[in-house]
């Protein structure tokens, strides 16, 4: 039997979690197929990024005050059109709209709230640096009325799925339901995602930190005490690996432990990732897979969003060595 004959896809993979819930109705899977068939074809532009017209900035700023890039918003297009022919789907919510994307195609009616960023790390694609897509789902409260932004402003704790995919030298997708990780690469000879990694476990504990050191003078003096004592003996020490990337750093930390920082500093208080559709998700994966995700003062899926595009700081990884982290913020050491 050939390997492809064999291979679990992503779908057979879905199938077979919802036949062990009796009330699953298939409605989860197919919108799931939207997410995966819209990075397929992020997945199809990012290989061919420097042939296309794809490249260099598509004018203006987003409502983050950063610079659109042209695969920003194909990214964006993508994804808001692949799931506007969900049914379930009553709205969208994206880093590149300052509102809600109505889903027009049921009047912002539907079962789920699909949050994501559509190409996260995307400044970093003229140096052919790994890129992601990161998305989170929420069950609605109400489907018979139109969602609205209360809806929206759940904790993170009660996202009902979350996950990333990674286009680097392959496509891999990492998704969660609350029962464990699961990852999957892109075949593309069968155009399909196949099992690659079942049960994803992080490492409990790995000398590794993950974090922008250029910025290192901006941060708050618990986190400069702690990456001064990670390069001591005593320590360890501990090995600096950063990519500039969050879904490849984070996708690495997942792999191999560590821990992924990212503080607020003098200029940007409150962090620059976002909480909804960037740290809810990856906090969600992390807890899945054994490790566990703060910002600083609490668990981040315990924190109740106030806004659409909130900021928050973040710290995920292996228990650990996320646990080293809050002792100095807690000053203890």
């Amino acid at each position: 039997m050939s390997s492809h004959a064999s291979a679990k896809t992503l779908q057979r993979h879905i199938a077979e979690q919802q036949r062990q819930h009796a009330t699953a109705t298939g409605e989860f899977s197919w919108l799931l197929s939207g997410i995966t068939l819209a990075t397929k074809m992020i997945a199809a532009q990012v290989r061919r990024i420097g042939l296309g017209d794809l490249r260099g900035a598509a004018g203006g700023e987003n409502v983050q005050g950063e610079t659109v890039l042209k695969m920003d918003r194909y990214a964006d297009d993508v994804l808001i059109d692949s799931l506007g022919y969900r049914e379930r789907v009553s709205i969208m919510v994206s880093e590149e709209n300052q509102e809600l994307v109505v889903n027009r195609s049921t009047g912002g009616r539907g079962r789920y709230i699909v949050l994501f960023d559509p190409l996260d790390g995307s400044s970093n694609l003229d140096c052919n640096v790994p890129v992601g897509t990161v998305f989170g789902i929420l069950a609605v409260p109400d489907p018979e009325r139109p969602s609205e932004l209360a809806d929206v402003l759940q904790p993170g704790r009660a996202l009902v799925a979350a996950g990333y995919v990674l286009y680097s030298s392959s496509t891999v997708l990492a998704y969660t339901t609350g029962a464990g990780v699961h990852m999957f690469t892109l075949d593309p000879a069968i155009g399909a995602y196949v099992l690659s990694n079942e049960h994803v476990v992080m490492p409990a504990d790995s000398h590794i930190y993950s974090c922008n050191e250029g910025n290192a003078g901006g941060f708050p003096p618990a986190i400069q005490r702690y990456l001064s004592w990670a390069k001591t003996p005593a320590a360890g020490p501990y090995a600096s690996r950063y990519i500039g990337s969050m879904v490849a750093d984070f996708h690495r930390t997942l792999l191999k432990g560590g821990v992924f920082l990212y503080p607020g500093t003098a200029r940007h208080p409150e962090g620059k990732l976002r909480l909804l559709y960037e740290c809810n998700p990856m906090a969600f994966l992390a807890e899945q897979a054994g490790g566990a995700a703060s910002d600083g003062h609490g668990r981040i899926l315990d924190r109740r969003p106030t806004s659409l595009h909130e900021r928050t700081p973040l710290y995920a990884g292996s228990k650990r060595e996320v646990e080293k982290v809050l002792e100095f913020i807690r000053a203890r050491v």
